[in-house]
């Protein structure tokens, strides 16, 4: 009889970098599980791409978890009355934290994860952040990602069990560039996915932080993007 391959949960947002995440884990054997969260962001095309994605990668489920946090506000991305910032240079990008940033976003979306994980009885969660190119928020770190693998444990009843959770980040440590060559390499469909954070009838805008990260890194791996962008 076949040994059954592990399962694992993965963020999925639709976007270049937890699409490749996903593929990562189908490539190191995990029976992936998706998971997508309607937080509250402006825009829902990126559920619809995570979608699309989730199938086109052979995911074993996906699901998508409601939590509105833009109850809350005090981001970009939550909240239309703030201006998504655009045609920042990268200097202007490492300079602060932007309006972009979701207050604990990737602390609510990994909590979702985890409890995920125990109702399939699983102890491996994958996530797409990255700590090279990217803009600058605080939960991407090495340090927030180590920090979360050691509340799983105290968190859950797994853990108290004697499970020990891990939090794979396989993008970590990567340029933009590096992604992307990654992706190519596991066969990730790119025209499917959207990094925009203000895209337009489904078209990224070309100039949010999301986007200029996304089109150097293409450029840096000697790629096109093959993303429908506003003219």
């Amino acid at each position: 009889m076949a040994r059954r391959a592990k399962r694992a949960v993965v963020l999925l947002s639709g976007g270049l970098d937890s699409t490749t995440c996903l593929a990562v884990a189908r490539a190191r054997g995990f029976e992936v599980h998706a998971l997508s969260v309607e937080y509250g962001q402006r825009h829902r095309e990126e559920l619809r791409r995570a979608r699309l994605v989730a199938r086109a990668l052979g995911a074993a489920s996906h699901s998508v978890v409601k939590v509105d946090l833009s109850t809350f506000g005090g981001s970009a991305l939550t909240d239309r009355k703030l201006r998504v910032p655009k045609g920042r240079s990268p200097a202007r990008m490492s300079r602060s934290i932007p309006i972009t940033y979701v207050p604990a976003r990737n602390t609510v979306l990994l909590a979702l994860a985890l409890a995920r994980a125990e109702t399939l009885g699983a102890t491996d969660l994958f996530l797409g952040v990255n700590a090279i190119d990217y803009s600058g928020y605080p939960d991407c770190r090495p340090a927030f990602v180590r920090a979360f693998a050691r509340l799983a444990d105290l968190a859950t009843r797994a853990g108290v069990e004697g499970a020990r959770f891990r939090i794979h980040a396989p993008l970590q440590r990567l340029t933009k560039a590096g992604i992307v060559r990654l992706g190519r390499r596991l066969g990730v469909p790119f025209a499917l996915t959207l990094s925009c954070y203000d895209p337009v009838r489904g078209r990224a805008c070309g100039r949010c932080d999301a986007c200029q990260l996304r089109l150097r890194g293409f450029a840096e791996a000697g790629q096109t993007d093959p993303a429908a962008y506003v003219r």
